[in-house]
């Protein structure tokens, strides 16, 4: 009488020829994690004009307003007008619209020209505030292969409680990078954000009247 083997020897052994199967085609069964991406940072304004008004007014600062490829802590890049992708494993420390807001209030609160500025959300009883659109926040590749970061934001200041906006500004930024590592265009983008905070905050303290309105 023929013995039947064990179940447990039997699927040992269907087991260990899997495996060779698997790796004589070049497979694995447990596939090499991918290491993490690399964060970046950038920086909030710290030098202003020397010039600029103090306002006894306080202000609140929206979260901008993006689209959904810019919505995302990823770092995006365009090759052609028509299309948008995003650096391996490189991204933000944030999302593009959450940074850019913090590093705006951050800014605002470097000039030393402002009594109170917080975000829109907080319950301060604001005079103003600002509205802020992230139409681009995105590398772009020329000819030479060299990309240049490009920042645009749409503003509206707002009298606050009638809602009533009072001015509105578009501010492009555009700096080059000076390489194509991913370090120089961090700091391409870091450079063009910093031009774009800084005339921000100083249109807005140059717009709205020094004194609160009533």
């Amino acid at each position: 009488m023929n013995q039947r083997k064990p179940v447990s020897l039997t699927l040992h052994v269907a087991l260990v020829a899997a495996v060779v199967l698997l790796a004589g085609a070049g497979c694995t069964l447990f596939p090499t994690a991918q290491p993490p991406p690399r964060l970046f940072v950038l920086t909030p304004k710290s030098t202003f004009s020397k010039d600029l008004p103090t306002a006894g007014w306080q202000l609140t600062v929206g979260l901008p307003v993006a689209d959904t490829g810019l919505n995302t802590a990823r770092i995006a890049l365009r090759r052609s007008p028509v299309s948008l992708e995003y650096f391996e494993r490189a991204n933000w420390i944030d999302t593009a619209p959450s940074m850019v807001q913090t590093l705006l209030l951050e800014s605002f609160g470097n000039s030393n020209r402002i009594v109170a500025v917080g975000r829109q959300s907080v319950s301060l009883r604001a005079d103003y505030s600002l509205l802020l659109e992230l139409r681009e926040f995105q590398a772009e590749y020329g000819a030479d292969g060299v990309p240049s970061a490009r920042v645009r934001i749409n503003v509206k200041l707002v009298k606050m409680p009638q809602r009533n906006i009072i001015a509105s500004i578009a501010v492009q930024k555009v700096v080059k990078a000076r390489g194509a590592g991913m370090v120089s265009v961090v700091e391409a983008f870091d450079a063009a954000l910093g031009k774009a905070l800084k005339r921000i905050v100083e249109w807005t303290l140059r717009t709205a009247p020094p004194k609160p309105p009533r």
